[in-house]
């Protein structure tokens, strides 16, 4: 199946028929449908599939003296042997999780792409030396338990397993329950250095979410420093009607406060910093509130740039928070640092593409996270809106196709030697 057809089959899945845009959340039915397609994907093509513990999955294509053995790939004892990198795998991929009203690119087409990239290689009749896994990373947007690339960050001992268990969605689900109803273990949590070890490098291919690519296909020269912050507001829950207004402690003013002055502070110090959840209970019209949650997502090209933003936005809420008797906290639920991809594997890359374009990104990405343990890359398809996260997310057909075998060279480049 080729990969306009894999992506006519998975388009329709989480789709809002009213706006449009994607729901798939981490084990949800919508991306437990998205992962019985990968599934299905992989058993199409004979890959073996291979469930970690921290719920990602990998398909492997395994070269002659390789076999599938204890849920895992092994090196035939009688293959003929190579040098130490012959035996670390290529991986690439994406996820197939989304945020609330997502756009369809975001993650899917690095997956499907990969397995139309293997297609396209078969067909070729390349020859590897190395096996190529295609991951499907868990929670990369964390829309569903608040921390990005979770099952990225798990595997490569980014998060603490303990935090990640009591990690709770939006119903009050902690996230080893979640984990246990998908029959895992979550005692089993936490890095995994013996799939890291098998891995050798990791290619992510991902729709540019920006409008700075001017061709088909770029390469990933960084990620900006980013990060998430919760906002409680406490202050008194009363009758909308009868209570004056000297005698209120209502939340909602000092929140107000705290997203004009994320702006303010954003234009001070040259990053981006974004209020685009909130929870407010009883959350009722003629009530005022006792209690308001939010979430800050600040990003910018230098970590002193992002931690400064933050640290005033903190002060502004409570200063704001003051005069309202309101209590005000705020914790960082997580943070990446600047990510400057491998050199040598983006030159790599850049030069097995013929001199493709190099730009940086405002996106977090697994492959920022993985960075931290294995070489890692990326490589964007153009967006000709310039949107993402939103339903005019778009990548042209032809310019997908192009990604795919952007991405079949790459890998046929890092596998063969």
């Amino acid at each position: 199946m080729g990969f306009e057809a894999m992506w006519r089959e998975l388009l329709p899945v989480g789709r809002d028929a009213g706006g449009g845009g994607y729901h798939r959340f981490a084990w949800t039915p919508p991306e437990l449908e998205c992962r019985a397609w990968f599934a299905d994907e992989a058993r199409r093509r004979g890959m073996p599939l291979e469930h970690d513990r921290n719920g990602n999955m990998i398909a492997w294509w395994l070269p002659a003296g390789w076999t599938w053995r204890d849920g895992r790939p092994h090196r035939d004892q009688g293959a003929a042997p190579g040098d130490a990198g012959a035996e670390s795998a290529v991986l690439t991929g994406s996820h197939l999780d989304s945020v609330p009203g997502g756009g369809a690119f975001d993650g899917p087409l690095g997956i499907v792409s990969a397995f139309a990239a293997v297609d396209l290689l078969r067909e070729r009749g390349a020859v590897l030396r190395r096996p190529i896994g295609i991951a499907a990373f868990a929670e990369e947007e964390g829309a569903r338990f608040g921390v990005a690339c979770l099952g990225s960050r798990l595997l490569a001992g980014a998060i603490d397993p303990a935090r990640a268990r009591g990690l709770k969605d939006g119903d009050g689900r902690t996230f080893a329950e979640v984990l246990h109803g998908a029959g895992l273990d979550p005692e089993a949590i936490g890095p995994d250095e013996e799939l890291l070890g098998r891995v050798g490098c990791y290619v992510e291919l991902h729709v540019e979410q920006g409008r700075a690519l001017a061709e088909p296909v770029g390469v990933a020269s960084s990620i900006v420093p980013h990060g998430r912050w919760r906002f409680g507001f406490a202050g008194e829950g009363n009758h909308a009607g009868t209570t004056a207004l000297a005698d209120r402690r209502d939340p909602m003013i000092p929140f107000a406060g705290m997203v004009l002055a994320a702006r303010d502070a954003a234009e001070r110090n040259g990053t981006v910093a974004t209020v685009g959840k909130v929870r407010v209970v009883p959350g009722g019209v003629n009530a005022i509130a006792s209690s308001v949650t939010a979430w800050l997502d600040a990003r910018g090209p230098a970590d002193d740039a992002v931690r400064r933003t933050v640290d005033e936005v903190g002060a502004a809420a409570r200063e704001a928070a003051r005069p309202h008797r309101v209590a005000v906290e705020f914790a960082e639920e997580s943070y990446t640092e600047i990510v400057d991809f491998n050199r040598a594997l983006r030159d790599r890359l850049v030069g097995t593409l013929g001199g493709a374009p190099v730009l940086p990104t405002g996106a977090g990405h697994d492959a920022g996270v993985l960075s931290a343990r294995v070489p890692t890359a990326m490589l964007f398809v153009r967006n000709p809106t310039g949107v993402s996260h939103a339903p005019a997310e778009h990548a042209e057909t032809a310019d997908c196709l192009a990604g795919v075998d952007a991405l079949a060279a790459v890998l046929d480049d890092l596998a063969r030697g």
